[in-house]
Formats: C-alpha cells, sequence, structure tokens
C-alpha cells in the first residue's frame, strides 16, 4: 500500500493529542500556550522532514526523478543529456568588387540573435556567399532562406544586410528535454548493446541532436544493408535535409559494426487533406480537432510496418476528431478509407475543410 504523506494540520493534530495523553490537565490546543506553541513548531520540523523523504522517494527511480538527478541515472547508462546545437548555413553579401567580409564577422536578426562569419570572404561579380555559425545554441537559431540579417560592425564596400541563402540556417536545437532523455533511458536499459542490432541504430540516431524519431530497417536495399529514416520534429519542417541526413550518417559510421553497409536517408512527406463535417462548428473545436489530428499524424504516420511503409487507420482518424474538447458530433467526409503510405513515405496533416454538420 502506497504511503500518503501526512498534511501539516494532520502533524499538528496528532501532537497536540500525544502531548495530552502525556501531560493530564493540559490544552495545547489553546491558541497562546507554551505547549501549543512547542506542538506546532514540532509539527513543522516534522512537515518538512516528510517533505524531504518525499521528495527522495521520486529520485530513487528515473521515471519521476527531477532533471539534475535524472542526468546522473543517465550517465550510469552511458546516456547523457543531447545538449542545445546551433544552427549554421550560408547568407549572401552583396556589394562592391573587392569587399572583404572578415572572420568572425557578427550579423544581427530582427530578434537580435546573431550569428558569425567562418572565414574570410571577398566580394566577386557584386555577391559573396559565406558560412556562418549561431553565437547561440537552441530551435530558435534556425531560419528559413530569404531572412534578413544585419552586419554589426559595417565593412567597406559590402551591404550591411544580408540574406540567408536558399537551404536556410538549420542544425539548430534546444537542449533535451527531460521526457525526452527518460525515454532513451528506458530504451537502454530494455534494449541493451547488441552489436549493431536494429534497438542499436535507432539509439545511435536519437543521440544526434535534434532527431527525435528513428525508424531501422535491415536489409533495406539487399543483404548487408541497413536502412535509418528520421525526422527532426521541433523543427519548422520535421523532414531532415541533406546536411542534417550527412550528420547522422557520419555519427552512425563511426559506431556501426564495419561490415554493415549504411543508408541514412530522409522519408518523403505525403501530405493528407481532410474533410470533416462537425457539430458544433466553432473555432474552439476546430481547434482541438486540428490538435488531436495533428497528434495522432505524429504518433502513427511512420514507416514502421517492417518495410519502410504506414497506414494511418480510418476509424483512429474517427477516434481522434471524437476526442477532441467540445466535440458533440462529427462525420468525415475524407478520407473514405485507411490512409496507406508507399515506402519511404510519412503522413502529415494537410489542409482541413471544415463543413458544419
Amino acid at each position: 500500500m502506497a504511503f500518503n504523506r501526512p498534511t501539516l494540520q494532520t502533524i499538528v493534530q496528532r501532537i497536540q493529542t500525544d502531548i495530552e495523553s502525556r501531560l493530564a490537565g493540559t490544552d495545547p490546543r489553546l491558541r497562546r500556550s507554551v505547549l501549543g506553541v512547542l506542538g506546532r513548531t514540532l509539527a513543522g520540523a516534522a512537515h518538512g522532514l516528510h517533505g524531504h523523504l518525499d521528495w527522495q522517494s521520486r529520485q530513487i527511480i528515473p521515471d519521476t526523478a527531477e532533471a539534475e538527478i535524472l542526468d546522473r541515472w543517465a550517465s550510469w547508462w552511458g546516456v547523457s543529456r543531447k545538449p542545445a546545437a546551433a544552427a549554421t548555413g550560408n547568407v549572401t553579401f552583396t556589394g562592391t568588387d573587392g569587399g572583404t567580409i572578415p572572420a568572425g564577422a557578427t550579423l544581427q536578426r530582427a530578434d537580435a540573435l546573431e550569428y558569425t562569419t567562418s572565414a574570410e570572404c571577398i566580394i566577386t561579380g557584386g555577391t559573396a556567399t559565406v558560412a556562418v555559425t549561431a553565437s547561440s545554441a537552441g530551435q530558435d537559431t534556425s531560419a528559413v532562406g530569404g531572412v534578413a540579417l544585419s552586419l554589426v560592425s559595417p565593412a567597406a564596400g559590402v551591404q550591411s544586410t544580408t540574406t540567408v541563402a536558399t537551404g536556410g540556417l538549420t542544425g539548430g536545437a534546444d537542449e533535451e528535454t527531460d521526457a525526452a532523455l527518460r525515454d532513451r533511458l528506458r530504451a537502454r536499459v530494455q534494449n541493451p548493446p547488441h552489436g549493431g542490432n536494429s534497438a542499436d541504430y535507432k539509439a545511435w540516431a536519437l543521440e544526434v541532436e535534434g532527431v527525435t524519431r528513428v525508424w531501422v530497417f535491415p536489409m533495406w536495399l539487399g543483404i548487408g544493408t541497413v536502412g535509418v529514416f528520421f525526422v527532426r520534429d521541433d523543427d519548422a519542417g520535421f523532414i531532415p535535409d541533406a546536411g542534417e541526413v550527412q550528420t547522422v550518417q557520419d555519427y552512425i559510421d563511426a559506431r556501426r559494426p564495419v561490415t554493415a553497409d549504411l543508408i541514412v536517408i530522409a522519408p518523403i512527406e505525403s501530405a493528407v487533406d481532410i474533410t470533416i463535417r462537425i457539430n458544433p462548428n466553432t473555432t474552439a473545436v476546430q481547434m482541438a480537432i486540428e490538435a488531436e489530428l495533428t497528434d495522432l499524424f505524429r504518433r502513427e504516420a511512420s514507416v514502421d510496418d517492417g518495410a519502410g511503409s504506414g497506414t494511418i487507420l480510418i476509424s483512429h482518424i474517427r477516434e481522434a476528431i471524437s476526442r477532441a474538447d467540445g466535440e458533440f458530433d462529427h462525420v468525415l467526409v475524407t478520407p473514405a478509407a485507411d490512409v496507406a503510405f508507399s515506402a519511404g513515405k510519412i503522413g502529415s496533416l494537410g489542409n482541413i475543410i471544415w463543413q458544419a454538420l
């Protein structure tokens, strides 16, 4: 039977009763009695000790441990929290031929995030492209192509405003959350290393900053080959780009068995449009349904059937809609059957058309 921590008032009452039973004729319940004050003081100390024991009881198992203790649990099993990562990519400068952008020059985005150039670059033919790295780390440091950046210190012959090149600034990731670290620790404990089995490849891929979901397929292109698909759900677009795919490829290549031929692949997004008749057809209900469907696609629209394909059951789509707060009744107009994805594709929620029921 679980132990229930007594409240402060319960401890006070217990001490008062104990005093009365041992000192006949006293009344520790009187507001200004010496014994009453001493009893409450003792109760406060006991309550604090109960609190510390309650906190300690949550640290002795990883699924309730707080961040600092969870990190220690994880390190015992050789698992480390993934640190935040800074975005990298190219930016394009314009200016007069011969104008020089020095290495280490600072660029600032409109929200005050800063980036530094990785090498010196000279304007040729009116433009120059140079690699930059975010000065801080985190998901917010990523940026799509075309975003404007400004030189903090002007350079002769170079326009102060530059733009992020096609392909954007990618690779930015927040520090791994406690929930994600717990999931990886649980997987490490329940699936110990086996010298290159499917669980090992999944664990290796998840150790890379920003990677959130992984699917492993032995003999993807024949005997001796391993296919690894992954996504980055916390990015603006969850499909990884070529640079992020190469990062995972390089990371696993350094750890995999030498006899395995590894192919790391970005799945192809397949958006699924949905038409729903709902009652009531309000903005609040629409938002609740969209949140449930988004969660459904993240859980189930995956290449996980053993052949690189996946299926979302229409009954699960209906179930997700029915779970939404405020939904009273609905009719799912489209899709009209289970949604299947071909090899290498992963489903995502497309446009939703709302109709009143």
